[in-house]
């Protein structure tokens, strides 16, 4: 864990204007849906900051910051893995590129996003409801 949650400045200047203003859209949006724990994080090796959805000891989702980049990741277990099967084609072509192109691990399919607009905001927020429903009107 980071000793110190990172100021808003500070996420600004690590992500730039245009990406600061993408990842306050993206957690508005999860927000809006969901009540969920938020923590922060190390970002491990390859990022600076995690930000972590969880809600009973199990994560919804996370999103990763460093220098010019969003990482928005979400992990599909067994279960969900034949829900977005089931439906795949209602996404657009890129969700499934990321879909596919994904590891996957004992503990499920690890799908990382990188989020460069608003554009696929309400296809992610449809991939949070395959995990679990929405909790908030």
């Amino acid at each position: 864990m980071p000793e110190n949650t990172p100021r808003a400045e500070e996420l600004k200047a690590l992500l730039g204007a245009p990406l600061s203003a993408v990842w306050n859209g993206l957690c508005t949006a999860i927000d809006e849906k969901y009540d969920m724990e938020r923590l922060w994080g190390s970002g491990g090796k390859a990022w600076v900051y995690e930000y972590k959805y969880r809600r009973g000891g199990k994560t919804l989702c996370a999103l990763y910051a460093k220098e010019n980049c969003i990482g928005f990741l979400v992990i599909f277990g067994k279960a969900e893995r034949e829900k977005f099967e089931a439906v795949r084609n209602e996404y657009p072509e890129s969700i499934q590129k990321y879909y596919d192109d994904a590891a996957t691990y004992h503990d499920g399919k690890w799908v990382m996003f990188q989020p460069e607009d608003f554009s696929l905001f309400e296809d992610f927020i449809k991939l949070l409801a395959l995990k679990r429903r929405p909790n908030r009107k």
